[in-house]
């Protein structure tokens, strides 16, 4: 067996989950990752025992299907191996993140730098002061650094441009300097509850995006039979996510405006953000969705009176939106500097592992919704958005056909939510709370935020307790889109560019 297949949120054992030596590992994943609907959603080591233990994920996206393998080598004799990086860029980021936090080394990696400088990594002489920055040489050539400390309320990054004059050559994007401890916190945190709002927490503008990952996972772990309430639970969470991709699609919308100095685009787009994300308030109490979702039942009912609220700010919403969007998207300004900056294509993004919006503006139809459906999502038949352009243009449009796209998807729902005639779990669940989950498990749960594909793997031991988990942003991969956008354009452009993706710092460090 060369690797075992299983679905989104399907758990399998973990004795199942074929160790290869290294050597047949490399040959399968190189194999595998050749069908251009196949990429990695994760790849990570862990100590189990002894051994450390290598996970490898690919997600085939004809077939819905995940495919797991592992390696494994000693804890005190780790052995140098050969980077797949070499042969399949997109690892690049795995490698780099596995080789930081145990020190193990990957022969013939074309960009062997640290990724995080977490708390635990294996050598803490490896300074965030002392980054290798990459050089260009040349009389003309000069540098222009950015951060880590920023104006306003952006988060701490560090951004070095090499120049020729104005035309930025190469962007190099230096993160690590806030960190949580998330994925180790999962584990000395033993409450659900606690795991639920560290969650919460990943990225507050996510928060939709990860927790639904989590419960869907514990759900899996903790083996809860699902009736019939639960199709009504998938609906709402659903919704939940689709209402947290407008409010933030259309306040970048805002911000892209402001870059170009369209007032009118940054006010009226900033003010319809305000009404939607406020729709969370109502709903459980906090405009970001924190404490909305909760492993095995709803605490916050979707009262009729809730659905008449969102459809009434659906309406008006609507109005005001499409115009502003038209006025936006037919205006020679705004298009002279949407239009050809920061291009981007689909070797690039296909080279990198791009997920989301950065793949998708490309033409890659790599969207979770329709490829793993979760939740409500396998009743919808969701139809990715794609775009060809790969610039700053593309990623604007990609939000703003996005957004209708999920006003749409919200109307379906609505339409539909009262025919089920079933009241979701609303109790809280003592039972779920106070057991352990299934032992010697290990599961895969992939939801599509509104940056993109967000990856959660839960590993349990022979006691049903968690013994490993790791969290996956898609702003991992899409950091390198941002910097790759950046190159033969004026620098200038940078704040555009780092506009249009807006892609997350906290996520990134853990």
């Amino acid at each position: 067996m060369k690797t075992i297949e299983t679905k989104n949120n399907i758990p399998v054992d973990l004795a199942d989950v074929p160790i290869h030596t290294y050597a047949i590992f490399f040959e399968i994943v190189s194999a595998l990752m050749k069908n251009k609907t196949v990429h990695c959603t994760t790849y990570f080591a862990f100590e189990n025992k002894t051994n450390l233990q290598f996970i490898c994920c690919l997600a085939d996206d004809a077939t819905s299907s995940l495919h797991l393998l592992s390696h494994q080598m000693p804890i005190d004799a780790l052995e140098p191996i050969e980077a797949l990086t070499k042969k399949i860029n997109a690892f690049h980021i795995f490698e780099r993140e596995i080789a930081e936090n145990f020190g193990v080394e990957f022969k013939n990696h074309p960009w062997l730098k640290p990724v995080r400088y977490a708390k635990n990594r294996a050598n803490s002489e490896k300074q965030i002061n002392n980054y290798p920055f990459f050089k260009i040489d040349g009389f003309d050539t000069h540098e222009v650094g950015v951060g880590p400390i920023h104006a306003g309320i952006i988060e701490p990054g560090h951004f070095r441009f090499s120049c020729h004059g104005e035309i930025v050559h190469h962007l190099e994007i230096q993160l690590g300097f806030q960190h949580r401890g998330i994925e180790k916190l999962y584990l000395t945190k033993p409450h659900l509850l606690q795991r639920t709002i560290l969650t919460e927490n990943i990225a507050g503008d996510t928060a939709i995006g990860h927790t639904l990952a989590f419960v869907n996972m514990m759900e899996a772990l903790y083996g809860i039979e699902k009736d019939i309430r639960w199709v009504k639970m998938d609906m709402l969470r659903s919704l939940a996510l689709e209402v947290e991709r407008i409010a933030i699609h259309v306040g970048d919308m805002s911000n892209l405006c402001l870059d170009v100095a369209y007032q009118l685009g940054n006010a009226v787009f900033g003010a319809l953000r305000t009404p939607v994300i406020n729709f969370f308030q109502f709903w459980c109490g906090n405009r970001f969705a924190k404490g909305l979702l909760r492993v095995g039942y709803n605490p916050h009912p979707f009262t009729p009176q809730l659905m008449e609220r969102l459809v009434k700010i659906l309406e008006e919403f609507d109005i005001k939106y499409m115009e502003m969007q038209h006025k936006t998207f037919t205006l020679p300004s705004v298009l002279n500097r949407f239009e050809k900056c920061g291009i981007l294509n689909m070797e690039q993004m296909d080279m990198i592992g791009a997920v989301g919006m950065s793949a998708r503006m490309t033409g890659i139809s790599r969207d979770v919704r329709a490829s793993h459906p979760f939740n409500y999502y396998e009743h919808l038949a969701y139809e990715p958005v794609l775009l060809e352009t790969g610039d700053v243009y593309a990623r604007a449009m990609m939000r703003n056909l996005e957004i209708q796209k999920s006003m749409a998807y919200i109307r379906t729902m609505l339409s539909q939510i009262y025919r089920l005639n079933v009241e979701e779990p609303q109790k809280y669940r003592a039972d779920i709370y106070d057991k352990k989950m299934i032992p010697n498990q290990i599961c895969v749960s992939l939801t599509e935020g509104w940056r993109g594909e967000i990856c959660h793997t839960g590993i349990t031991n022979e006691k049903g307790d968690l013994m490993h988990y790791k969290v996956k942003d898609p702003s991992m991969h899409n950091w390198t889109a941002l910097a790759l956008a950046l190159r033969q354009n004026e620098i200038s452009d940078f704040p555009i560019n780092n506009k249009s993706f807006d892609l997350s710092y906290c996520g990134h460090d853990l």
